[in-house]
């Protein structure tokens, strides 16, 4: 049995928590780094530097193995300005990718191929790591050419380990969305927060969904009102009440529900329904 699936069988029989999160993280982190030659981060492009997992890029790094950058749900962003305001010269070798619009697939194959030479050997595994539902599966099934790796936009969705052949000699391996130890060290509301925007706890999930609308606005200045047509001047409490009452979303006594309204909202930015 391979290292990487007796550790992820080990990590399943832990229970979940923030210490034993990351002693299983550890494990299946080590052993995967170990058995591939090659590792893709898969990235949000709308949210680069918050789904790059610096942890991980760490310890890639001091094993001394190929890390490749792909910055999925291209789609949703303007690439051009993105490369304007943003530092992308430094994830190389990288690429935008869409997985939606099936946009890099061509491109992501001959990068593979080519650092695949590098290595030399008969047998090349390529290890596939990202904060949980940046779209890692949907790269996956476009890179093999088949539903090689179940997808679903349920944060966290693949559980164990999978290897995935997608030709001759060279491997996928794809392991469970990983959240970073470091993240545990964020203020509750913060890591809530943080996680809720870039789709690592599904929408319906959210605790305090009102604070992370509330977070949105602050950080995306205008975003939601463009998108809802709602004037609320950056007013998350207006956001939601106008267009609670615009939905529908009521409760007893004719009053919004925030809550429901809320996650509304979370459930079309996680979907990619809001364009930053």
């Amino acid at each position: 049995m391979s290292r990487i699936l007796e550790g992820s069988r080990k990590a399943r029989k832990r229970s979940v928590g923030p210490a034993r999160h990351k002693k299983s993280v550890s494990v299946i982190i080590d052993n995967l780094i170990m058995d591939s030659d090659l590792i893709i981060e898969v990235l949000d492009a709308r949210f680069i530097e918050k789904t790059r997992n610096l942890f991980l890029e760490k310890r890639i790094k001091a094993a001394g193995k190929v890390l490749i950058y792909l910055l999925n749900k291209s789609d949703l962003v303007d690439i051009n300005k993105i490369k304007k305001e943003e530092d992308v010269s430094q994830l190389k070798p990288g690429l935008f990718f869409s997985s939606k619009e099936r946009k890099g697939t061509a491109v992501l194959r001959k990068l593979i191929k080519m650092e695949a030479k590098k290595v030399d050997k008969d047998r090349v595994n390529i290890g596939v790591l990202g904060y949980p539902n940046v779209g890692k599966s949907s790269v996956i099934n476009l890179i093999a050419g088949r539903a090689s790796s179940k997808t679903s936009s349920e944060a966290g969705y693949t559980k164990g380990i999978q290897k995935i052949k997608i030709s001759e000699g060279v491997y996928l391996i794809d392991a469970p969305g990983i959240v970073p130890p470091e993240d545990w060290k964020s203020s509750v509301n913060k890591l809530l927060a943080k996680h809720s925007k870039i789709g690592a706890v599904t929408w319906y999930k959210a605790r305090d969904p009102e604070m992370i609308v509330f977070e949105l606005m602050k950080e995306y200045p205008g975003i939601l009102e463009r998108h809802y047509k709602i004037p609320a001047e950056g007013d998350s409490d207006d956001l939601i009440e106008k267009l609670g009452r615009k939905l529908n979303h009521l409760k007893k006594g004719n009053l919004v529900d925030e809550i429901r309204t809320s996650k509304q909202i979370l459930r079309d930015w996680q979907e990619g329904k809001i364009r930053v």
